[in-house]
This record gives C-alpha cells, sequence and structure tokens, in this order.
C-alpha cells in the first residue's frame, strides 16, 4: 500500500535525516556540542585556519552560540585560538593534536553512519546518492546568504563550480 507521503521530498528528507541524526548522535553524542561541535571541530581541522566569522557563517551557526561551542572544544583540549597573523584583533581556530585523533576516529566512525542509513542502496548508487545530494546540497547554499563552502570542496577536488562539471 502507498501512502501520498511516500513521493512527498519533504517525507523522505526527514526520514533519512532523522534515521542518520539519531546514528550519528550515538557517535558524537559524547562531543563537546555533539554533531554541531563535530561540525566546528571538522572546520577547525581543515586548511588553511579560519577564523570564528568564516566558520559561523560556514555552518549557520549563531556567534553566541559559536563562542560557547568554541570554549567547550577549547576545554575538552581539541581546538585552541591561535592569534591570525594578518590581523591581530583575530583569533583562528585550529585543532589540537588530540582535536584532529577526535576528528579522525569520529570521521570513520560516520562512514559507518552513512553506510548503515545508505545500507538500501548499492554501492555504486550511493555513491550516486551522495554526488547528487552534493550538487542539490550546494546549489540550496548558493541561493541562501550563507558563505559557499561547497565551491571551496569543488576546488580541493579539483572539480568546476557545482551545476558546471
Amino acid at each position: 500500500m502507498t501512502t501520498p507521503l511516500e513521493g512527498d521530498l519533504g517525507w523522505m528528507l526527514g526520514v533519512v535525516f532523522r534515521a542518520y541524526a539519531k546514528a550519528a548522535d550515538h557517535v558524537l553524542g559524547d562531543l563537546p556540542g555533539g554533531p554541531r561541535g563535530y561540525q566546528v571541530l571538522s572546520a577547525a581541522v581543515g586548511e588553511p585556519s579560519r577564523n570564528q566569522g568564516a566558520i559561523g557563517a560556514d555552518l549557520g551557526i549563531d556567534r553566541t552560540i559559536l563562542t560557547y561551542l568554541i570554549d567547550d572544544l577549547e576545554k575538552a583540549e581539541l581546538v585552541a585560538r591561535r592569534p591570525d597573523p594578518a590581523d591581530r584583533r583575530s583569533r583562528l581556530v585550529v585543532a589540537t593534536d588530540k582535536g584532529r585523533e577526535t576528528w579522525q576516529s569520529r570521521r570513520e566512525a560516520l562512514k559507518h553512519v552513512e553506510a548503515h542509513v545508505l545500507g538500501a542502496l548499492p554501492a555504486a548508487g550511493a555513491e550516486s546518492f551522495r554526488g547528487l545530494l552534493q550538487a542539490v546540497a550546494c546549489s540550496a547554499q548558493a541561493r541562501d546568504p550563507l558563505t559557499d563552502l561547497c565551491e571551496a570542496v569543488s576546488a580541493v577536488r579539483g572539480e568546476g563550480p557545482p551545476g558546471k562539471r
């Protein structure tokens, strides 16, 4: 039996998101800030190092909330704030060695979560889905006033801008 919801994009996205969020919470729940803390840690692991404002813009996290997240990650010795050599008023958020190790282990655990959530698809289908979802996410982000992190990802991968590949 089918229902009208089965073809509804919002319903489908919600079901997949809830399954991912629930499983990811088991992997990230003990990190300061949980999944949001993981995203901030991921940004801190990235190169080049960025300041709090850039990280907040990329992740869509309010400045006040982000300050508390970074404070908590710093107390856990996962990130550190360093002076920005280009702007003495700015502080870069960088991952510590412990933070890089933690990020790597959590990233590996999240790969298992992703494989579980996408388990209904064959490997090639899961990779195709990820590529299509990335294109949709990057397109949606480009229409949103947030900084376009997708262009940075495409540049690192040596790809052209989203939608022009």
